[in-house]
Protein backbone atom coordinates (compact mmCIF):
# COMPACT_ATOMS: atom_id res chain seq x y z
CA UNK A 1 0.00 0.00 0.00
CA UNK A 2 2.85 2.37 0.75
CA UNK A 3 4.07 2.07 -2.85
CA UNK A 4 0.67 3.31 -4.02
CA UNK A 5 1.03 6.46 -1.90
CA UNK A 6 4.58 7.05 -3.13
CA UNK A 7 3.47 6.69 -6.74
CA UNK A 8 0.48 8.98 -6.04
CA UNK A 9 2.83 11.71 -4.76
CA UNK A 10 5.16 11.30 -7.73
CA UNK A 11 2.26 11.68 -10.17
CA UNK A 12 0.95 14.71 -8.24
CA UNK A 13 4.35 16.40 -8.40
CA UNK A 14 4.51 15.67 -12.14
CA UNK A 15 1.10 17.31 -12.74
CA UNK A 16 1.98 20.27 -10.51
CA UNK A 17 5.23 20.90 -12.41
CA UNK A 18 3.45 20.51 -15.75
CA UNK A 19 0.76 22.98 -14.66
CA UNK A 20 3.41 25.44 -13.46
CA UNK A 21 5.30 25.27 -16.74
CA UNK A 22 2.09 25.70 -18.72
CA UNK A 23 1.04 28.65 -16.59
CA UNK A 24 4.44 30.31 -16.98
CA UNK A 25 4.28 29.77 -20.74
CA UNK A 26 0.80 31.27 -20.99
CA UNK A 27 1.51 34.26 -18.76
CA UNK A 28 5.00 35.16 -20.01
CA UNK A 29 4.54 35.03 -23.77
CA UNK A 30 4.01 38.32 -25.59
CA UNK A 31 2.60 36.91 -28.84
CA UNK A 32 0.75 33.62 -29.38
CA UNK A 33 1.24 31.17 -32.23
CA UNK A 34 -1.16 33.01 -34.51
CA UNK A 35 0.70 36.29 -34.04
CA UNK A 36 -1.92 37.92 -31.82
CA UNK A 37 -0.56 40.17 -29.10
CA UNK A 38 -1.40 38.82 -25.64
CA UNK A 39 -3.37 41.29 -23.53
CA UNK A 40 -4.07 40.65 -19.83
CA UNK A 41 -7.63 39.58 -20.70
CA UNK A 42 -6.46 37.05 -23.28
CA UNK A 43 -3.85 35.73 -20.85
CA UNK A 44 -6.55 35.26 -18.21
CA UNK A 45 -8.76 33.40 -20.69
CA UNK A 46 -5.80 31.20 -21.68
CA UNK A 47 -5.08 30.46 -18.02
CA UNK A 48 -8.73 29.53 -17.39
CA UNK A 49 -8.66 27.16 -20.37
CA UNK A 50 -5.45 25.60 -19.03
CA UNK A 51 -6.99 25.26 -15.55
CA UNK A 52 -10.10 23.61 -17.03
CA UNK A 53 -7.90 21.14 -18.90
CA UNK A 54 -6.24 20.19 -15.61
CA UNK A 55 -9.58 19.42 -13.96
CA UNK A 56 -9.55 15.93 -15.52
CA UNK A 57 -6.20 14.88 -13.98
CA UNK A 58 -7.26 16.54 -10.72
CA UNK A 59 -10.42 14.43 -10.64
CA UNK A 60 -8.49 11.25 -11.36
CA UNK A 61 -5.98 12.07 -8.60
CA UNK A 62 -8.81 12.82 -6.16
CA UNK A 63 -10.49 9.47 -6.89
CA UNK A 64 -7.14 7.71 -6.55
CA UNK A 65 -6.57 9.38 -3.15
CA UNK A 66 -10.02 8.33 -1.93
CA UNK A 67 -9.33 4.73 -3.00
CA UNK A 68 -5.98 4.80 -1.16
CA UNK A 69 -7.68 6.11 2.00
CA UNK A 70 -10.44 3.50 1.88
CA UNK A 71 -7.99 0.64 1.33
CA UNK A 72 -5.79 1.92 4.17
CA UNK A 73 -8.72 2.19 6.59
CA UNK A 74 -9.92 -1.32 5.72
CA UNK A 75 -6.39 -2.63 6.20
CA UNK A 76 -6.21 -0.97 9.64
CA UNK A 77 -9.53 -2.54 10.69
CA UNK A 78 -8.38 -6.08 9.99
Amino acid sequence: MKISWIFWWIVNIFWLVLFGIGTAFVLLRKVDGAGAVQTPEIRLISFIVLACAFLIPFGIQLIWMIINLVVRSKKNES
